[in-house]
């Protein structure tokens, strides 16, 4: 019933209206209950800055021209991406309204995206020889703390998210297996969640030096209670990339976050010869293309071994 009203709503906005109050409604009947909190975050955010840019554009005044200084204004202060994302978030809306005659042709065709100069990288992930460094100077003692955590998530590649939600039960030492099922909502206040999407729903195989060394810490904790967080505990990511990067320093190789730890396992399974399907798997991507995209850097250098490699090979034909 709600919804039947909030789109009676939509369907009664004019010409004349506030493009932003449009795409308020929008988001509210399109989005609303269909996507995770942390998109809808993104959308409310893309909202405010319609607020702040173009308070008193109408729906029938965009054009190619307003839109596209919109963008403008927008890039102005932010990176190339960045704008990009916020472009795809209008344009849904807007498409929405061409179609309801509310504007009168499609203004985000041929949008050209500008954006800041992108500032400057923080390395993303370590060498094979800068992890083992970082990781023999962790303080693994018998009971859990935050030391196995990044262990643990440079040993699986697990986002932040899904290392959080572990629980005893996801452990099937037998089979030295790990089940990500879920997530820990710690952008809200806490407790599961589901996972990024279907494909993150995995088993990763984990080496017998892990097991051992979990089975041991986990064997008298609650089985169904996440490993790594207190009852009531508020975890930052912030916070536990800041003891990462105190370890990097004491190490004294390049300091990276928790994610990076992903893109340290991802590079070095690559590296090792392991297919870009195995490690899309491993790492829960809904495709081989993301995993392509991501490590594209990773991939083409190994693409330029693989041709000194067949050169040498038919260098021996003759």
């Amino acid at each position: 019933m709600q919804i039947l009203k909030e789109k009676i709503m939509l369907e009664k906005i004019a010409k004349n209206e506030k493009f932003h109050v449009y795409y308020k409604q929008w988001i509210t009947v399109y989005k609303e209950g269909a996507i995770r909190e942390v998109t809808m975050a993104k959308y409310i955010m893309s909202h405010q800055w319609l607020v702040k840019l173009i308070p008193d554009l109408k729906l029938e005044d965009l054009t190619r021209i307003s839109y596209q200084q919109l963008l403008n204004n927008y890039a102005e202060e932010h990176e190339r991406q960045t704008t990009m994302d916020f472009h795809h978030q209008l344009k849904g809306a807007i498409l929405d309204a061409v179609d309801e005659g509310l504007v009168e042709r499609d203004p985000t065709r041929k949008a050209i995206i500008k954006g800041k100069h992108p500032r400057d990288k923080k390395p993303k992930y370590l060498n094979q020889f800068e992890l083992r460094t970082m990781l023999s100077n962790l303080k693994l003692d018998q009971e859990i703390n935050w030391d196995w955590f990044i262990l643990l998530v440079a040993k699986t590649g697990m986002r932040f998210s899904e290392a959080l939600a572990l629980t005893p039960k996801d452990f099937d030492f037998p089979h030295q297996m790990l089940s990500v099922n879920k997530t820990w909502n710690y952008k809200g206040n806490g407790g599961f969640s589901p996972t990024k999407n279907h494909s993150s729903v995995r088993k990763i195989q984990l080496d017998w030096q892990t097991v051992i060394q979990f089975s041991e810490l986990v064997k008298e904790l609650p089985q169904e209670q996440p490993i790594f967080v207190a009852p009531g505990e508020k975890i930052y990511n912030s916070t536990i990339n800041n003891m990462l990067a105190r370890v990097c320093e004491k190490s004294e190789v390049p300091v990276i976050s928790i994610h990076g730890l992903r893109h340290t396992h991802a590079s070095l399974l690559l590296f090792a010869g392991v297919s870009i399907a195995s490690v899309a798997r491993r790492l829960g991507h809904a495709s081989m293309t993301t995993t392509q995209k991501t490590y594209l850097h990773i991939i083409q250098e190994l693409e330029n071994k693989d041709v000194d490699l067949v050169m040498r090979s038919l260098s021996g034909l003759s």
